[in-house]
């Protein structure tokens, strides 16, 4: 595939409270109109007949969760984004609800554990907390999708007809969608109670949704970097560095259930009559973001290529390790009580060290991952794939290969995520410029990083990486502390009055109390411990 032209647009997050992450409905939208006229005028530019582009493809973050009003169009909230921890407490109390206090309750169903991760505990929340969803549920108004949902319905007309629909890789997302039915299942809406018909439809990823041009792709934005590498072999993987950091391996027509911490989900369905494809995924949530942090919140970065520098310029990390847990920690751990430290400092460790171990702790995040992948697969990879905007960063690229003590591959081709959408949707039935079928594909030009240390060293310090995950974990709970004063539970109005009623009590019972009526002040006899009386005294 030749990238011709294309345009980016940053979407802004807002992070209203702690743990919070929101992002405009309206903004991501506009991006995307934004995203196709420059597209579109760069074309031109190029004496390229825009007329000639025959079909459009969707692709977008899959966990992130909206929720608008079908006669209105207007959202009625923010959308809340994947990395989203504001449904912990609601995580805790379902997963203290199960049988043995299981995160995996609903794997057998979902290929997921109970997670702040999910879509379905985040619609929960704004049923629960926002009233204008509440309302709009209650009267039969509300529409709740994914973001390729929002986008489809309001590229396809909107509260004018437009199409409420996802796809099989983004519905497998959401903690309500059966991955063995391929549908939505009626038990696990009702365990969250989410009313059914607020859902979008369910459909294959390359079948045309709708008619602009004709938008006939879908996948969630792993998915269609899967697609994208060409990923259609079982056994076949990926890895995309991007905010966060998600390894896919193709396990073909079945789903494979993981017992190593991973997710079972839908890689892909190329056609409404075709098989639906399965993959173990490993979801790391703090990549890319890490780089952000250090950039936005320590300031002691400029850039992404400046973190390159900082860290080329010391070769190690001299024993500084970085967990990166700011979201907790998923894959393999599913930990949300885990949070970000950064240990082994000494009086020599500067920026440059940290900047080190920021790319060291990506890389041995997704070592985690690839160990239990080969662990539930039983074949180990022996090379990886890799795509995503870290992959520009070269130093990265050599670590990981040294990490994982095995070959990285890069693809020329950068934008795999976008190539991903654009197969589908060009080999939809009814548009099919093209055809995915192995035998059509042509090989894929690539840059290979080879391991440059011996193993030894690589065990070495990804065992001390371990014990600094073990260090970070149990930080934080919903919980309330309990302390051991009952009166830490008391108002504290009731506890001044209720101690000066006490002492009046005590003063009454020990003695006697008489008030002059003169000077109209209490004179109390004041005993001693034998029982003996003393002189009065003005009190």
């Amino acid at each position: 595939a030749e990238l011709l032209s294309h345009h980016q647009v940053e979407i802004k997050q807002s992070f209203p409270k702690e743990g919070w992450v929101e992002e405009d409905p309206k903004e991501i939208l506009q991006s995307v109109y934004e995203c196709m006229e420059r597209t579109c005028e760069k074309l031109t530019q190029l004496n390229i007949d825009i007329s000639n582009i025959k079909a459009i493809g969707v692709t977008n973050q899959r966990e992130t969760t909206l929720v608008w009003d079908k006669e209105t169009g207007e959202p009625l909230y923010n959308a809340i984004v994947w990395l989203d921890l504001r449904t912990q407490s609601t995580v805790e109390r379902l997963i203290n609800k199960t049988p043995g206090r299981n995160k995996n309750h609903l794997k057998h169903k979902t290929g997921l554990p109970i997670s702040t991760y999910f879509s379905a505990v985040k619609l929960r929340w704004l049923m629960d907390n926002v009233a204008e969803v509440h309302e709009a549920v209650v009267s039969h108004r509300a529409m709740f999708g994914t973001v390729d949902s929002w986008l489809i319905w309001c590229l396809t007309g909107g509260k004018s007809g437009g199409v409420h629909c996802t796809d099989v890789t983004n519905a497998s997302r959401t903690m309500l969608f059966n991955i063995h039915t391929m549908d939505w299942d009626p038990e696990l809406c009702k365990y969250f109670g989410i009313p059914m018909e607020i859902l979008p439809r369910v459909r294959s990823s390359s079948e045309i949704y709708g008619l602009m041009v004709s938008l006939s792709g879908c996948l969630g934005d792993q998915s269609a970097a899967l697609v994208g590498q060409m990923c259609f072999q079982d056994g076949q993987a990926k890895n995309t560095y991007g905010t966060g950091c998600f390894l896919l391996r193709n396990t073909g027509a079945k789903p494979v259930m993981s017992d190593h911490g991973l997710l079972t989900t839908v890689a892909y369905k190329l056609g409404r009559d075709k098989p639906a494809c399965y993959a173990l995924e490993g979801s790391v949530a703090i990549a890319g973001a890490v780089v952000r942090w250090l950039q936005d919140n320590l300031g002691i970065i400029g850039s992404s290529e400046e973190l390159e520098k900082l860290a080329a310029s010391v070769g190690t990390s001299y024993g500084c390790y970085f967990v990166p847990a700011f979201s907790g920690l998923y894959a393999p751990y599913w930990e949300p009580s885990a949070r970000g430290i950064i240990c082994g400092l000494t009086q020599f460790t500067n920026k440059n060290h940290v900047a080190f171990a920021a790319l060291e702790a990506v890389c041995f995040q997704t070592r985690e991952i690839l160990d239990a992948m080969n662990q539930d697969s039983g074949i180990p990879l022996t090379q990886l794939q890799v795509d995503g905007g870290m992959t520009s960063n070269r130093l990265l690229m050599q670590l990981q290969a040294d990490i994982l003590c095995i070959p990285v591959v890069k693809p020329s081709m950068p934008e795999t995520t976008a190539l991903g959408a654009a197969m589908a949707a060009g080999a939809a039935e009814g548009v099919s410029v093209w055809s995915l079928s192995p035998e059509d594909l042509s090989e894929v030009t690539s840059e290979k990083f080879e391991p440059q240390i011996n193993p030894e060293e690589s065990e070495f310090r990804y065992a001390r990486w371990k014990k600094a995950v073990q260090k970070s974990m149990n930080w934080e709970t919903t919980e309330p502390v309990c302390e051991t004063s009952i009166f830490s539970s008391v108002p504290l109005g009731f506890y001044i009055m209720g101690s000066m009623l006490m002492l009046i009590g005590a003063r009454y019972i020990i003695g006697q109390c008489l008030v002059c009526t003169q000077c109209n002040i209490c004179k109390c006899n004041i005993r001693t411990l034998n029982g003996s009386s003393t002189s009065n005294m003005c009190q």
